[in-house]
Order: structure tokens, then C-alpha cells, then sequence
């Protein structure tokens, strides 16, 4: 139930014919686990605390620094040197206390990402690596749950979810990440935001999508980004979409899988 004070909060969308107050409630039962306090994190998360998730759960292990003030926008000046999950907690009670924070300060790794994964509804993940996202996509996988993934470079951007422990209307199952990235490109190909710069506002643009993805999946409205990948390029403002599917050989969800559990990413 809502009480008055949430009424008039979310009025916005309440009013709105997809959410009402059906959509508001089940924003309010959502558990969703954040990947990341950073560039992509920052938005998802005051976003979906404004939407009024009800629990969202951080996962980061690394502390406020000066250089990540031009796009992390949940942190500010006063916060350099503190926790990001901590940081990332205070902005959000200041925005809405009505939603839970659960905070994991802890870095995710292969022994730990299937518990973490396990006591939520749904995934955002805004991480800043290759390894990490085979590794959430994977363990989301493995624990049946939705994922919303996004990634930036220095002026172009991706987003897509993955439902791939579910199967689409025709029958064939949902793909997974390795169908639509079958490798990782190799060591040292792509430079990290460090060297190669990164444009602030574009993490916003991908973070607030991010974050209005995760409330279709859990509200149910619209055509989500199952098995379509929205690309960004921020140089020329152009949107375009790539369909992709299922892909038989996957060492995942394929038809011969090799990947059971996460022992590969140890």
C-alpha cells in the first residue's frame, strides 16, 4: 500500500495509464541490485529512487575521488574520499526515504555474485569492464534473474536487457550476453576511461535510460530491449538498434553448454 505522502510523490505516475497505482506498488515491492556507483550507477540510482523502487541494493568497493566528480553525479565535493556505496546511500535518503538501501562495499568476484544476484529482483549493471559484465550476465543468468547492462566509451554508448533464463513467444530461448558478445575483445584493445577520456553527460543519457529500462521490465509496459541493442553515438546524436538472438553454440544457454557455474571466471 501506498500511504498519502507516497500518493502525492509518484502523482506524476500514477496518472500515467501504464503505471497507476498498480505499476507504483510494484515499483515499491522491486528489489534491484546496482552494479557500480559510478558513471552509469550514479543516474540508475536517483532515478530509481525517485521512481520509487523500494529496496536497491549498491555493490562497489571504492571511494570518492576528485576525477570522478565530472560524471558521477550522485557524489559531490564534500563526499572525496568516502565510500561510494556510502556517498551513494546518503543522496538517495536525502531524495526519497521511502526507498531501502542495502550497501555491499565489497568488490564482485566469481565466490560471491550468485548470493548477491539471489536476494534481488532484477540487475542493473554499470559496470566499467569486460570481466565484470560476463561474470553478472553470467551469474543472472545462473540465478534466473533480468538484467539491464549498459556500457560507454568516450563518445558512444550501448544498453540492452537480457531475459535470457526465459524463453521468447516463438519458443526459442532469450540470448544471453556471449550471444551477442561471443568474446571479450583482447587484453589492452580498449583503453580505460583514464587514457582514452570520457564525455560526462553521455554517462547520464545511458545511466537514465538504464534506469527507465528497469522500470519498464518491473512496471511491464512498452517493448523492452530483449534481444535489440540500443546504441548511442553521442557525435553526430544519432540512436540506432541491432537485433540479435539466441546463438546455439553459446557456452552458456546453448545446445552442448559448457559454463554450469562460475568456477570459469575464477
Amino acid at each position: 500500500m501506498l500511504n498519502s505522502d507516497e500518493l502525492e510523490r509518484y502523482a506524476r505516475h500514477i496518472v500515467l495509464r501504464e503505471v497507476g497505482g498498480p505499476g507504483q506498488a510494484a515499483l515499491k515491492r522491486a528489489r534491484v541490485l546496482v552494479i557500480g556507483a559510478g558513471g552509469l550507477g550514479a543516474p540508475v540510482l536517483l532515478y530509481l529512487a525517485a521512481a520509487g523502487v523500494g529496496t536497491l541494493g549498491i555493490i562497489d568497493d571504492d571511494t570518492v575521488a576528485l576525477s570522478n566528480l565530472q560524471r558521477q553525479v550522485i557524489h559531490g565535493t564534500p563526499e572525496i574520499g568516502d565510500r561510494k556505496v556510502e556517498s551513494a546511500t546518503a543522496a538517495i535518503r536525502r531524495l526519497n526515504p521511502h526507498v531501502a538501501v542495502e550497501t555491499h562495499a565489497v568488490r564482485l568476484v566469481a565466490d560471491n555474485a550468485l548470493a548477491l544476484v539471489d536476494q534481488y529482483d532484477l540487475v542493473a549493471d554499470g559496470s566499467d569492464n569486460f570481466a565484470t559484465r560476463y561474470l553478472v550476465s553470467d551469474a543472472c543468468y545462473l540465478a534466473r534473474r533480468p538484467l539491464v547492462t549498459a556500457a560507454v566509451g568516450s563518445f558512444d554508448g550501448t544498453l540492452t536487457t537480457i531475459r535470457a533464463h526465459e524463453r521468447a513467444a516463438g519458443g526459442a530461448p532469450n540470448p544471453t550476453y556471449r550471444c551477442l558478445f561471443p568474446e571479450p575483445p583482447p587484453a589492452g584493445s580498449v583503453p580505460a576511461c583514464a587514457e582514452a577520456g570520457i564525455l560526462g553527460a553521455l554517462t547520464g543519457v545511458l545511466g537514465s535510460m538504464m534506469a527507465l529500462e528497469v522500470i519498464r521490465e518491473i512496471v511491464g509496459f512498452g517493448e523492452g530491449l530483449v534481444g535489440r541493442l540500443l546504441m548511442v553515438d553521442a557525435r553526430s546524436m544519432r540512436f540506432e538498434t541491432l537485433a540479435y538472438s539466441w546463438d546455439p553454440a553459446n557456452p552458456l544457454s546453448g545446445e552442448h553448454p559448457t559454463i554450469r557455474d562460475l568456477s570459469i571466471h575464477k
